[in-house]
């Protein structure tokens, strides 16, 4: 448990500082390149190396040793017992992967519009709507304390919008955000519904799978957006590689980080490093004096942070606070007796010592 713990604290700061780098490092990006969907694009086909650094760490630290073939054939079983086939590659990978496109590419359309830290904050509420679609779709156990953080998020989201007056971009940007975590909780979802649960081998199977749909299916797009002017730039060699290699990196960084969380620490504590790139971001936008914090927007930060605490709650936690409550009642009762019975017996021993008989108030 202590080992888990210190892997948690570890995963913890590496998952919101990785969430923070890649949105600061995408909103610097965008002071001289503002092409959203070829970086989506760009770092979506980093993905594929997702599997490879995965059969890398089972090379380091496996005593039996696979060939690469062997582990991708055992990794493919995610898509059924027959493994990957060319079908199942399309059917399957398909809608994931545009999903997939979907969420980063609104996610960086919002930073256009908004602070990272507002941005980062709206994202927050994607629990609350993967609990509602749960709830829906794959009719999840009613939780009310559930109900209570998705409307304390969607009370954020309103509070985010009148934080600058609903003005135009603030709304827009307050759409894409919400969008983006829309998208992603559906992702989740249908990924439990069709797919189930994965381990990390079959997690990097599937999302180097998604990287590989990205680069052969939807190329196209970015050179669609680039002939029509859409997404425009002089030359590659005045893109600002530095930085969408950066942006890639810690991207993959963070999907790898939140995969190999779950193996080596407590699945919460992912939830909880997410959480806290809003503080992260907030720390750099005051550094770099690219937000104002007044009340209004505040509030709602710290609502939707809440209610996203609340999302993490396991669903016996009305059981475990009264067997908790009912635990110290206990102990408190004991240590009260304890505290009585010890004078009464130090009155009945001096008592007898002068021959006399009392009887303890106990």
């Amino acid at each position: 448990m202590v080992l888990k713990a210190i892997w948690g604290l570890l995963i913890i700061l590496s998952v919101s500082s990785s969430w923070v780098g890649t949105t600061q490092i995408v909103k610097i990006t965008y002071k001289n390149f503002y092409c959203p969907f070829f970086m989506t694009w760009f770092s979506t086909n980093w993905n594929i190396m997702f599997f490879p650094v995965y059969y890398s760490g089972h090379l380091a630290t496996a005593q039996e040793k696979q060939s690469p073939m062997k582990k991708f054939r055992e990794c493919s079983r995610i898509f059924g017992e027959d493994g990957l086939t060319l079908k199942l590659f399309l059917k399957r990978t398909a809608p994931f992967s545009i999903l997939w496109t979907l969420t980063n590419y609104l996610y960086l359309l919002a930073l256009k519009k908004l602070t990272a830290t507002d941005v980062s904050a709206l994202f927050c509420c994607n629990k609350a709507f993967v609990f509602l679609l749960s709830w829906i779709v794959l009719k999840d156990r009613f939780m009310g304390v559930r109900i209570v953080a998705a409307i304390m998020a969607i009370t954020g989201i309103v509070m985010m919008a009148y934080a600058d007056n609903f003005h135009a971009d603030s709304i827009i940007g307050v759409a894409f955000a919400v969008g983006s975590a829309s998208t992603s909780a559906l992702y989740k979802v249908l990924f439990k519904m069709f797919l189930g649960s994965a381990n990390f081998g079959e997690a990097a199977h599937f999302v180097s799978t998604l990287g590989f749909f990205n680069l052969i299916f939807i190329s196209f797009t970015p050179v669609i957006l680039y002939f029509t002017k859409v997404e425009h730039w002089s030359s590659f060699a005045a893109l600002p590689w530095g930085c969408l290699c950066g942006m890639a990196g810690l991207w993959l960084a963070f999907n790898i980080l939140v995969n190999v969380g779950v193996v080596l620490t407590y699945p919460i504590l992912i939830s909880i490093g997410t959480v806290l790139s809003v503080p992260g971001n907030a720390a750099v936008d005051l550094l770099k004096q690219e937000v104002i914090f007044n009340v209004v927007r505040l509030a709602a930060t710290i609502i939707i942070c809440i209610g996203f605490l609340l999302m993490l709650l396991p669903e016996e936690w009305d059981e475990i606070t009264l067997r908790f409550i009912n635990s110290l009642k206990e102990k408190k009762s004991e240590e009260h007796v304890d505290d009585i019975t010890d004078p009464s017996v130090h009155l009945r021993s001096r008592s007898r010592a002068i021959g006399t008989v009392s009887i303890p108030l106990a």
